[in-house]
C-alpha cells in the first residue's frame, strides 16, 4: 500500500417504504447497528479514479463511484436483493464484463481480490465483509441484518488485465420486517467500541485534502502496540449521510516503512466530496481481534484542535 491519500467516492439514491413493511425494488452491496460495528476486514484501492473531461472549462469532478450498477464494461449482478431481517442469509453476486461472462479474474488488493461494504440507508448498521469467490465466478458471504429497510451494496475491486482500473459498483439491498428508520448520531469528536476510546482530531472539508487523525486508547492509557491489518494499523470509511456517497480513505503511512508508529494515533488524509454529515467508521486491530469505531462529522467544520496540536477530553463520546 502506498502511503497517502487514495479516495474513491460515490453515491446512491434509490430505497422504498410501505408503512411497517419495507422493501426496495430491484437494484443497479465492518454494518454498524445495533451495540457495536460488525466486519470481516477493510477494503482498499490501488489509485483514485482519474479526472474526466468536460465541463464549462473542460474539466469536472470525478462522478461519484458507486452510483451505478455498470461501468466501464462491468456489471455488478446482484443475486440476493433481499433478505430477511435479523435472519442469517447467504448474500451473493457476481461481477459481470460486457459480454455477460462472469468476471474470475482479478488483481489483489490488501490481500483481497473485492471488498464489500453493506451499509443502512440510516447508517445505523455497517458491514465490511470479504466474500469468497466460487470458479465460476460467484461470489458469496453470510450475512445478518439486524434491522428491516434499504441498504446499499458496494463491491470494491479491480479486474485482472493492463488497463483495468479500480471500481466501486453498488446495488440495493432490502431487509424485510418492520420498518423504523433511526436519525444520524450528534457529532463527536469520541466513540467507545468494546472497551476502547477513539478520539478524533481534524476537519474533513469538501473539495480539499485535510489530515484526520485518531487516537486509540483502551482504560485511559494510549495503545501503543495495534497490529497490521491487511497491511495498516488502520482504515476509515466515510459515508455521506442521505445518499451515501462513499469515500475510502487510506491511512498516512504503513507498517514496516521505518516511521509508522503502531498507534496511539492514526493518520489519515481525506477529501469530502462535498459539505454536509458524514458517518465514519475506523477499524483497527489490537489483541487479536478487529474493532469498528463510528463518529459522525460535519464536512467543513472543524472536529477539534488541528492534527498535532494539543486537545482536551471530549466527554460528548457515544455508543454505536
Amino acid at each position: 500500500m502506498r502511503t497517502g491519500l487514495k479516495i474513491t467516492t460515490f453515491a446512491a439514491v434509490l430505497a422504498a417504504t410501505f408503512g411497517t413493511a419495507y422493501g426496495v425494488g430491484q437494484g443497479i452491496e465492518p454494518v454498524v447497528a445495533d451495540s457495536s460495528p460488525k466486519h470481516e476486514d477493510d477494503h482498499t484501492r490501488t489509485a483514485p479514479r482519474p479526472e474526466r473531461s468536460g465541463g464549462h472549462a473542460g474539466h469536472q469532478t470525478p462522478p461519484a463511484g458507486g452510483l451505478q450498477i455498470s461501468e466501464d464494461g462491468y456489471t455488478l449482478d446482484l443475486e440476493t436483493p433481499r433478505v430477511s431481517a435479523g435472519q442469517r442469509a447467504d448474500l451473493r453476486f457476481t461481477v459481470r464484463d460486457a459480454g455477460g461472462r462472469a468476471v474470475t479474474a482479478y488483481e489483489r488488493e490488501h490481500d483481497k481480490e473485492l471488498h464489500l461494504i453493506v451499509a443502512s440507508r440510516d447508517l445505523a448498521t455497517y458491514r465490511h465483509l470479504h466474500p469468497t469467490r466460487a470458479a465460476d465466478g460467484t461470489w458469496s458471504t453470510p450475512v445478518d441484518l439486524p434491522r428491516a429497510g434499504g441498504y446499499r451494496v458496494f463491491a470494491d475491486f479491480t479486474p485482472a488485465g493492463k488497463d483495468a482500473r479500480n471500481l466501486t459498483l453498488g446495488a440495493d439491498l432490502a431487509a424485510s420486517g418492520p420498518y423504523r428508520p433511526e436519525e444520524l448520531p450528534p457529532a463527536s469528536t469520541t466513540a467507545e467500541t468494546n472497551g476502547y476510546e477513539v478520539e478524533l482530531a481534524g476537519a474533513l472539508r469538501p473539495g480539499k485534502a485535510s489530515e484526520l487523525e485518531l487516537k486509540v486508547s483502551r482504560a485511559g492509557k494510549p495503545v501503543t502496540d495495534l497490529q497490521p491489518y491487511l497491511g495498516a494499523y488502520g482504515h476509515l470509511v466515510a459515508l455521506r449521510s442521505g445518499d451515501l456517497a462513499y469515500l475510502h480513505v487510506h491511512p498516512n503511512g504503513e507498517p514496516g516503512d521505518g516511521k509508522t508508529r503502531p498507534g496511539p494515533d492514526i493518520s489519515f488524509t481525506a477529501t469530502a466530496p462535498s459539505a454536509g454529515s458524514y458517518r465514519l467508521f475506523l477499524d483497527f486491530k489490537h489483541d487479536g481481534k478487529v474493532h469498528t469505531a463510528a463518529f459522525t462529522v460535519r464536512a467543513g467544520e472543524a472536529t477539534t484542535a488541528e492534527p498535532g496540536t494539543p486537545q482536551g477530553h471530549s466527554d460528548d463520546g457515544h455508543g454505536h
